[in-house]
């Protein structure tokens, strides 16, 4: 029993320090999920309906559905909305085709589930809401709308072929949805696309059901498919079990939501607006004008967003778990170790080169974290020898313990002990974390760079203000620094091309004094720019001015916004106007802009972001891109006016599509061109969305592989942004991987908000383990102390006569340099494990291995075409014959050896760029 209390107290611990709150372990039993008649509509209402701005157009669809499906329910306006207590005291909630949630209002939510509520949604729940909004809705729904389906497609039950649902005909048939991305555990899918992979249509769990597609809609569905999951879903929350807390009594109800019963109604047959219906108010046509929303302002709804979200994981959960998701804790337990070994390999085999005896190395590997680490306030330091079946004395012995529990999830699975197998993976997961060697320097040449935001910047106040910030970053090992120059139509300098320097700003020029404190570090220093957005609701508000004013650009040149099809300049949702990129005065201006920075100021690069047009959704009605000059070009190319079409009409879509992203690639490759004709050396980076390429064509006119292909960009930034390394991985892994990208490098976007500081050092060991040249934190502003002294440990400057090389900047060097270090390892593996290789076998591997080395150090010593020749032949014959050589360590250490062969295609791409930039003599 105090073992088992022990486990839960240092599991609660984890939660609350760690934040760990993305993984949900929510299981819903398919079997109690059957089709039930509706109770009376006599009874008290049990359902509640929200209404809101954005299922406005859609309403009477929603409200003719539910009349046909005769419940009683009520509707709650979703602006009213501001605690637990006003989304009411029924059962059961319906959100259909909400998008916008503020941090406060999902606050609210999840605290009204977590008295026993349960939530029904419909289409792509709070894809526009703040990132925090964001993840707190994943895990309460389980899941969430990866992307839009391009057509009308079939959904099916699961392979899985459960009776109780299969059988049930009237919940397939023909939609038009989206996929939906289940959580890794905790989350199952009672309906899948019939198309390759069948990837889930619904996603459902014990306290929620989200459909693939907007409900109430025609467009997306027939009236009968949309009942028949309403009512299967609701059924089920009104005849399942209920749990201790089901209903808690939410103080003060709802004072919002009026009640009538919804009589069922012949079909066709519309009456009058029953009491149920939305406010008069509510249901007025949007005007054709600029419409602002106004976004949520309480820093404090955020911080307690944040503090929710880091909490909702529940260790002593008893919830089923079923094969996927133990296969999913299992395999996460095995990569973190592979990480974890990856990265103190790396400290041991440098180690070792500096002349450390074998003796001390292992004293060192068993000490790794006990200093640093124990400043770590998201670990608990207790932990650094816990109890787990005995004392864990070393860092090899953690591993087997871990090794031991991963081997055992299965068959406390299979005993039905889920909360103790739960504890177990999480206080794991803890202690791998702890292994990670954080007092000691081990990264390799790389790009490591960090966004440094306007906020950070203002915030300074001044250059000495500045400089404190670049000594901190310096000391980090930050080498790259993205300064935000142009944000929301404002310079961050006094320039003679924009109409005003940021009024935040006064009496500086904070780039002038950002690049020579750069230089002064050997850090580079590239201009970050806003490039289609030219305002911002959010700094309108912080510069106190009209929630409505679109920035200084539009304001001086109204002809250049752009529009979308009900006429907004803002999109319903966002908070940002955007220039018309097809409006040749705009692209001059833009370039005159960004050839100032590049001219006057010896900035070492150029980040292009939000080069895209504003998120859209073509298949709820909602798209952009209708400036003057796009109407006037587009009905000059087709004699149609785009405003008159719609994905109705596939062909002149697609033409649509086609002409709005190619306005974006073709001021890419202008930016391009004349750029690089005046500063033949600046780096250009873009920094990107990761969605799949289909999808971000359609919603936001993106095409950056073509900028890639085309060597039109160096540094493709894609915002991997997560809260775990598993779901960062699955981000980056697509583009990573990617074979579209021709010699431009990748280098993946990690967010820190939010994120536990061993967390990111995490994501930085995976980053380290791809085949990628570095990462990028965003933002400055949430580098704290703990990230600070972090990463001065493990990737901070060393004092040498020699700078280490950038791989944008020095690409040959730095593959020289990465290869030496994979040799050191293997040196050090062969020289230490408990492998017996033939002699002649280790011979062959290092004579192979020091051809490739030679070549690599001849070609960054004097670049030459012929020596890379030779250095790209010898890099090809090894890799063909690495596993072959590799062939026992991959044995019994598979993840290793992908580890080095990642590092290989690293340098591969390396040779790439080097010869794309030019950096050859004949």
């Amino acid at each position: 029993m105090k073992y088992q209390e022990e486990y839960q107290k240092n599991a609660k611990l984890q939660i609350k320090k760690a934040g760990l709150f993305i993984l949900s372990f929510n299981f819903l039993i398919l079997n109690s999920f059957s089709i039930l008649p509706v109770r009376a509509a006599t009874e008290e209402p049990v359902l509640s309906v929200v209404y809101g701005q954005e299922n406005a157009n859609q309403w009477t669809g929603i409200s003719d559905r539910l009349q046909a499906i005769g419940v009683k329910y009520c509707v709650i306006p979703l602006n009213d909305v501001k605690s637990a207590a006003d989304w009411g005291d029924r059962q059961v909630l319906f959100l259909p085709n909400v998008e916008t949630l503020t941090p406060t209002q999902a606050i609210a939510l999840e605290e009204w589930m977590s008295n026993g509520g349960r939530l029904i949604a419909s289409g792509p729940v709070g894809n526009l809401s703040s990132p925090g909004v964001r993840q707190l809705l994943r895990s309460l729904l389980g899941g969430y709308w990866g992307f839009s389906l391009s057509d009308t497609e079939q959904i099916k039950p699961p392979k899985t072929d459960i009776p109780e649902w299969a059988n049930q005909t009237e919940l397939f048939g023909k939609v038009r949805g989206g996929v939906m991305i289940p959580n890794d555990m905790g989350t199952e899918a009672p309906a899948v696309w019939n198309s390759k992979d069948n990837p889930a249509a619904v996603v459902t769990t014990e306290r929620s059901t989200l459909l693939g597609w907007r409900w109430g809609t025609n467009a997306a569905s027939a009236a009968e498919l949309d009942n028949a999951w309403l009512k299967a879903a609701l059924n089920h929350y009104l005849t399942a079990p209920a749990p201790s807390n089901r209903m808690k009594k939410v103080a003060g109800g709802s004072q919002n939501c009026s009640t009538t019963v919804a009589a069922p109604r012949a079909e066709g047959q519309r009456g009058s607006l029953s009491p149920s219906s939305p406010p008069k108010t509510a249901t007025a046509p949007i005007p054709r004008a600029l419409t602002m929303v106004k976004p949520p302002t309480s820093q404090e709804a955020i911080d307690q967003l944040e503090q929710t979200v880091r909490l909702d994981v529940a260790p002593n959960s008893n919830d089923p778990i079923d094969n996927n998701e133990a296969i999913a804790l299992q395999q996460e337990l095995e990569n973190l170790i592979g990480r974890v070994e990856s990265a103190n390999l790396a400290v041991l085999a440098d180690a070792a080169n500096e002349g450390v005896g074998i003796s001390e190395q292992k004293q060192s590997s068993r000490n790794l974290g006990t200093d640093t680490r124990q400043s770590v306030k998201e670990q608990p330091t207790q932990l650094a020898s816990t109890k787990l079946g005995g004392l864990v004395r070393s860092k090899d012995q953690t591993l087997a313990q871990v090794r031991v529990i991963a081997k055992n999830l299965p068959i406390l699975i299979a005993q039905k002990n889920y909360a103790l197998a739960r504890q177990q993976w999480l206080v794991a997961k803890t202690i791998l974390w702890q292994q990670f060697p954080v007092n000691r320097r081990q990264a390799q040449p790389e790009i490591r760079a960090v966004w440094l935001d306007r906020g950070t910047i203002v915030r300074a106040g001044s250059k000495a203000g500045l400089a404190e910030i670049f000594d901190r970053l310096a000391q980090a090992g930050i080498n790259t620094v993205f300064f935000e120059t142009v944000n929301a139509g404002y310079t961050i300098y006094p320039s003679q091309v924009a109409k005003d320097q940021n009024p935040l700003i006064r009496g500086w020029d904070p780039l002038a004094e950002a690049v020579k404190l750069a230089h002064e570090r050997d850090m580079e220093l590239h201009a970050w720019v806003w490039t289609f957005a030219a305002g911002n609701q959010r700094h309108n508000e912080i510069i106190n001015v009209n929630p409505n004013y679109p920035g200084p650009v539009l304001a001086a040149h109204p002809d250049w916004a752009n529009y979308d099809n009900l006429g907004n300049m803002i999109p319903v949702g966002q908070t940002k106007p955007f220039l018309d990129p097809a409006n040749p005065e705009v692209r001059q201006y833009l370039l005159k802009l960004f050839d100032e920075i590049v001219t006057r100021y010896n900035v070492d690069g150029l980040q292009l972001d939000y080069i895209r047009y504003p998120f859209q959704d073509p298949s709820a009605g909602r798209t952009y891109g209708y400036g003057k000059a796009a109407r006037a070009q587009f009905q000059q190319l087709t004699g149609v006016d785009p405003i008159n079409i719609s994905p109705s009409q596939p062909e002149l879509w697609q033409k649509w599509t086609i002409f709005r992203t190619a306005q974006v690639d073709s001021f890419v490759a202008q930016v391009s061109q004349e750029l690089r004709q005046k500063r033949p050396n600046l780096i250009l980076s873009v920094a990107v969305f990761p969605l799949p390429e289909l999808e971000r064509i359609q919603k936001i006119q993106q095409n950056w592989e073509t900028w890639a292909r085309r060597g039109d960009v160096d540094l493709i930034v894609p915002m991997t942004y997560a809260l775990d390394t598993s779901r960062f991985q699955r981000l980056a892994q697509p583009w990573i991987n990617s074979k579209q990208l021709g010699a431009t490098l990748l280098v993946p976007g990690i967010r820190l908000l939010s994120l536990p500081t061993i967390g990111a050092f995490d994501q930085l060991q995976l980053v380290r383990d791809l085949p990628v040249s570095g990462y990028a934190l965003f933002a400055a502003d949430n580098f704290n102390n703990e990230l600070q002294k972090l990463f001065s440990s493990t990737q901070g400057r060393v004092q040498s006569t020699r700078s280490e090389p950038i791989p944008h900047r020095q690409p040959f060097q730095t593959a020289a340099i990465r290869y030496t270090a994979l040799q050191r390892e293997w040196k050090f593996v062969f020289q230490n494990d408990q492998l017996q290789r033939p002699a002649q076998t280790i011979s062959d591997f290092n004579n192979q291995a020091e051809i490739l080395g030679s070549a690599l150090n001849q070609l960054a010593a004097s670049p030459s075409a012929s020596k890379l020749i030779v250095a790209r032949a010898s890099l090809t014959r090894f890799q063909s014959q690495f596993r072959v050589l590799m062939s026992q360590e991959l044995k019994s250490n598979s993840y290793q050896v992908k580890v080095w062969e990642n590092r290989l295609v690293t340098i591969e791409r390396l040779l790439r760029y080097g010869e794309r930039r030019g950096q050859l003599r004949p």
